[in-house]
């Protein structure tokens, strides 16, 4: 009884202050780990990166009482220990598993959210065929992932980032509005590059085999569409390609694209008496247009 009655003049007296806790999480971020998987002498290198964010019955903490806080280095602690057991085979089944542990374990939790990324390492190739254990580090795309799971429903994203993609032709921009302050020539035939992030949302969580299958024809589609599509600006070319994900994969209802478009400019070549016929660019960062959109399953 004299626990009921110390919680109850807390809220009484945090009523009486006029203020209130609201929305709250905590977790642990950039929780990285390497796992070597052995059979014999072929090895498999995985490296992931992983947030975790709890939601819960958090107010006693803020009001310095930690008798319910699950510290943040055992969070971390956690990925390492059922990181070592778990085959790995998809970043969405490992985020699946940590989620589902979080919420399991500690009653009090009413909410996970555990997001993982993963960087590519690839087998080196020779004379020989693949080296049995030794890699090298991809590109700058990554594969992402994220699981919010709670006490009534499990919500499953998959994701890739980092996706740089170019063609040097069938990309136009021309015929949009103009004022006063439009200095942009139009052109007919243009440099297309992009960096693509893409995120999209499973209807029914597949099984663990399909959430790999999922992720490679969804990304076939992508580098596909870009290709083949005659553009007439990124947004068109945005929305072909998130149909054609969505066609590819049955599992997933929509999908989130986002395409900044990284300009490669014109040289000017004229005070040097040269003609540049589309042949000489100068790359820029900064600034960039940004187009996103998602693309939703009628």
């Amino acid at each position: 009884m004299a626990k009921k009655r110390k919680n109850g003049g807390q809220s009484a007296r945090r009523k009486e202050d006029g203020f209130a806790l609201g929305q709250n999480n905590y977790g642990k971020s950039r929780v990285r780990m390497v796992k070597v998987s052995r059979k014999g002498k072929v090895h498999t290198v995985r490296e992931v990166d992983v947030a975790i964010a709890l939601e819960g019955d958090f107010e006693a903490i803020h009001c310095g009482d930690n008798r319910l806080c699950l510290p943040t280095d055992t969070m971390k602690n956690t990925v390492y220990a059922l990181g070592k057991s778990h085959p790995l085979q998809t970043i969405e089944e490992f985020a699946r598993h940590l989620a589902r542990h979080f919420v399991r374990e500690n009653r009090h939790v009413t909410g996970a959210r555990v997001e993982v990324s993963q960087v590519p390492w690839k087998r080196v190739k020779g004379a020989r065929g693949e080296h049995p254990h030794c890699f090298i580090k991809g590109s700058g795309e990554r594969q992402t992932c994220a699981v919010h799971l709670d006490r009534k429903r499990e919500r499953i994203t998959g994701g890739l980032e980092g996706l740089v993609i170019l063609k040097s032709t069938d990309s136009a921009f021309s015929g949009y509005l103009k004022d006063r302050f439009t200095t942009l020539p139009e052109t007919r035939d243009r440099i297309f590059c992009t960096s693509v992030t893409a995120v999209w949302e499973y209807a029914t969580p597949p099984t663990r085999a399909d959430f790999g299958a999922c992720r490679d024809v969804i990304r076939r589609a992508l580098i596909d569409t870009f290709a083949a599509h005659k553009s007439e600006s990124v947004q068109q070319t945005l929305y072909e390609m998130g149909k054609a994900a969505l066609k590819a994969c049955r599992s997933i209802d929509s999908i989130r694209l986002s395409m900044p478009n990284k300009h490669c400019l014109l040289v000017n070549l004229a005070p040097f008496g040269l003609k540049n016929e589309n042949e000489v660019f100068v790359p820029t960062d900064e600034p960039h247009g940004l187009i996103e959109a998602t693309v939703e399953r009628q």
